[in-house]
């Protein structure tokens, strides 16, 4: 089988992702992380959500990206990153992060809450509280971290 061939179980290894397939990615993950929270299962929802967050900047980093050119290497290194913030200069929008959170204080409070995230998190037990936060401003449809990132996706 080759790389870009599905394996048995349907999965499919070293395929290309499309900036599409990472928006619904994103989508997909916030949504896993809502039902995992109210299944009381705070780790995993808190670890989900996180990636959601990651799917949704990597879609602004492919939006960048031109059909047939060959991609700047600093750009194509930072944006295999779990960290925010080499995402966000990947997706060259720390300006525009800069400008929303002068406009919106409580997207800065939204957005304080999301950049503590760390896929090292997998490795520490989370509790209801931080994750309802982390979901919070994520979602929150007038002022939420997702629905900024959207504008730019």
């Amino acid at each position: 089988m080759s790389s870009n061939q599905s394996s048995k179980a349907g999965v499919r290894y070293d395929v290309p992702v499309t900036r599409k397939e990472l928006q619904t990615l994103s989508r997909i993950r916030l949504g896993e992380a809502r039902a995992l929270a109210r299944l009381g299962m705070s780790d995993g929802a808190y670890y989900l959500a996180g990636y959601s967050v990651e799917c949704a900047l990597k879609a602004c980093i492919a939006k960048l990206t031109q059909r047939h050119e060959f991609p700047n290497r600093k750009r194509a290194l930072d944006s295999y990153s779990h960290n925010f913030a080499e995402l966000l200069t990947a997706a060259g929008l720390e300006n525009a992060l800069r400008n929303e959170i002068q406009r919106d204080p409580r997207f800065l409070a939204h957005w304080n809450v999301v950049k503590l995230w760390s896929p090292e998190r997998r490795y520490a037990t989370t509790d209801s509280a931080a994750t309802r936060d982390l979901l919070e401003a994520l979602g929150d449809r007038n002022h939420g971290v997702l629905r900024w990132i959207k504008l730019h996706w």
